[in-house]
Parts: structure tokens; sequence; C-alpha cells
């Protein structure tokens, strides 16, 4: 019997650990979470995620159109950040601060600051390693750039 049990734990191929994701992929998710966490997802918000990963990434439309779907997906299944946020961690410091100012780029899209946005943005950034310090500066940098552009 202790080797049935036993047995079952070793050879589950749902205890092998999953492939890291793609960084391209892990930011697309979180993006895609962010745009949705306050119920509604404006053209606004949709569009900007575009954007900003056609820009961070250099990516074309239509890899842009394949990665969100793959996303979507992605975000779909998960049932926590550390997945996306595991992956994001290997990249450099100035990358990560990049991922939270294109997360707040998506929070502002709509001008608008909703509560749950404003604390996912908090948590990955904790989860990532980005400062309180940086995480409030380029949010006050964004609001800034998008009252402006107003």
């Amino acid at each position: 019997m202790f080797s049935a049990i036993s047995k079952l734990f070793t050879s589950n191929p749902k205890m092998v650990a999953e492939a890291p994701v793609d960084p391209k992929l892990a930011v697309a998710a979180l993006l895609v979470h962010l745009i949705g966490i306050d119920g509604e997802i404006t053209d606004e918000e949709s569009q900007t995620v575009s954007r900003v990963l056609k820009q961070h990434f250099e990516l074309s439309e239509a890899e842009i159109a394949e990665l969100l779907e793959i996303a979507r997906k992605k975000d779909a299944e998960a049932v926590d950040f550390y997945q996306f946020t595991s992956t994001i961690t290997q990249l450099e410091m100035d990358q990560r601060v990049e991922i939270i100012a294109m997360m707040w780029s998506v929070v502002y899209a709509d001008d608008e600051n909703h509560e749950l946005e404003d604390n996912m943005v908090w948590r990955v950034a904790e989860l990532i390693g980005v400062s309180a310090r940086d995480r409030t500066r380029l949010r006050a940098k964004i609001k800034r750039q998008r009252a402006q552009a107003d």
C-alpha cells in the first residue's frame, strides 16, 4: 500500500513542475488580468495593452494578437501571479521597473485608478522586487503624463 501511494506522488505528471513562462507571455498575462480586474474592460485599456507590449517587446500586430490570445488563456488557467512573476524576477531591475510603468499606463488608460488595479500593481511590484518608492514615483509620472495628454 505504501508503495502504491509513493508511486502516485512520484509518477503523477501534474506533480512535475511546469516549464517557465516566456517573459513576454508573463507580462502580457499580467496586463490582461489587470484590465479585467475592475470588472470592466474598456477599449482604451485593451489598446494600451497592445501598444505597450508592441513598444516594449518590438512586436508586430500579428505577434501581439497571438501573444494576447495565449495570455488570455494563461490568465484564465492561473490561480495566482507566481508563474508570471517568477519569470519576471529573472529580468534585470530596469526591465522590472519598466513592467510596472507599463502596468500604470494600462491603469490610467481609462483615466481612473480603481482600487483593485492599484492593489494588483502593488502586489506585482512587491513580488518582482520593485520598491514602493519606484512604484509610487512611476504612478505619479504616468498619471501626470496622462493628464498632460488630455
